[in-house]
This record gives C-alpha cells, structure tokens and sequence, in this order.
C-alpha cells in the first residue's frame, strides 16, 4: 500500500469526559467498524496505525493524508482506489445520544448552503446522506456519507466514484468500512472534535496544492 499526503483544512466543536461510554446502536447489525480494544486478531492481515484510526492495507488502493497546511495536522484519511475512494474521519462522540442524528442534518444544510442537495437513504448501518455538489466546469460531485456511532466516538466514512453512485455494487468499499478500528484515548475531549490522527513512519510526505 502506498501513501500520500494531501493538503486540506477543516473545523471542530463541549465537553465530553474521557470515562464516559456511550451506549451501543444496533451491533447486531454488523461486525465492524471497532472500538480498538474490540478488535479482532490481525493474523496475517496487515494493519496501519494512525493513533485514532487503524487501518487494514488493501492491494490496489492507496493510503493518503489529508494535511492542513497551517497547523501540520492530518484532518482527514483517504483509501484511493482505480473505481472510487474512501474518506475517512473520526470524532470524540458523548456518552449519551447520537451524534450522527445531529450533525447530519447540519452537514445537509452545509451541502445546501453551497448549492447542493442532500437525500437521505437507508445503508447497512442505518440512515446515511447522499450529497451532490457542483464543481468548476459544471461537473457534479456525489458523495455518499455514512455516519456510525461507537463507544464514545462516531466514523464518519465518505465514498466518493462508483461506490456513491451504484450502492449496491459498493459492497468491496464497505467491508474496507468495516475493518476500520477506532481508538478513541482516555482523555476528555469536546464533543465533536476530531480523534488526532498520526502520520505512520513509512509514509512519503507528497504535498499537494
């Protein structure tokens, strides 16, 4: 698996005790993504950590960063591959409630705001958001946003190409959403500001504009 880093900024948000544990939501629904100390044994898989995210290394998709220039911190992670992508973010989430019920209506405005539209669907791991957006040159940009809650944390995974477009043929980009393993740290953080992800070792710094 290769790895970029791409430049891009972003924003956080009151809050939440690091001993705090929020309720599960429908884990009988499926078998991942994990609370890090839920994780099965790697085995021969091969697993990348990023502090708050772990990832599993997949052949023919490359791992990237996304960098916010300014302050040096990677915002967001990406799997590439030759049909779509993959982005992914995770967020200190409260003890109580849903933290996806709340910002997704939020990011519908946002979407809306720039001219967009947002329709909600039903996906694996309930109610998601697919967004399209206008792009220089008249292109529209669909992106599809999955939202799950985990022990004091929510992933955010946005699917980018073929696995927003058709769904239902998006199952290969699901199971990728599905090993993700999440660390969520014993400390207090403000609900919603994003898990600090940590560039690994071998990775080969390539900034991008």
């Amino acid at each position: 698996m290769k790895f970029r880093r791409k430049a891009q900024s972003d924003p956080a948000d009151d809050v939440v005790g690091a001993d705090e544990a929020q309720p599960e939501t429908g884990p009988d629904r499926y078998d991942g993504p994990y609370d890090s100390e839920d994780l099965p044994p790697a085995g021969d898989v091969q697993r990348i950590d990023l502090g708050s995210l772990l990832i599993t290394a997949e052949p023919q998709r490359e791992l990237r960063m996304q960098v916010d220039q300014a302050s040096g911190f990677v915002q967001a992670v990406q799997l590439v591959g030759p049909d779509g992508a993959l982005e992914l973010r995770a967020f200190a989430a409260p003890r109580h409630g849903d933290l996806w019920d709340e910002v997704r209506p939020q990011i519908a405005a946002e979407v809306a705001q720039s001219g967009g539209t947002a329709t909600e669907r039903e996906g694996p791991w309930g109610t998601e958001l697919v967004c399209q957006v206008g792009q220089r040159g008249g292109a529209q940009q669909l992106t599809r946003i999955i939202g799950i809650n985990g022990p004091r944390w929510m992933l955010r995974a946005s699917l980018l190409g073929a696995p927003a477009a058709r769904p239902e043929e998006a199952t290969d980009w699901e199971d990728s959403i599905r090993r993700v393993g999440v660390h969520r740290g014993a400390h207090a953080l403000p609900v919603g500001e994003a898990l600090p992800v940590v560039m690994p070792p071998q990775a080969r710094r390539v900034d991008q504009a």
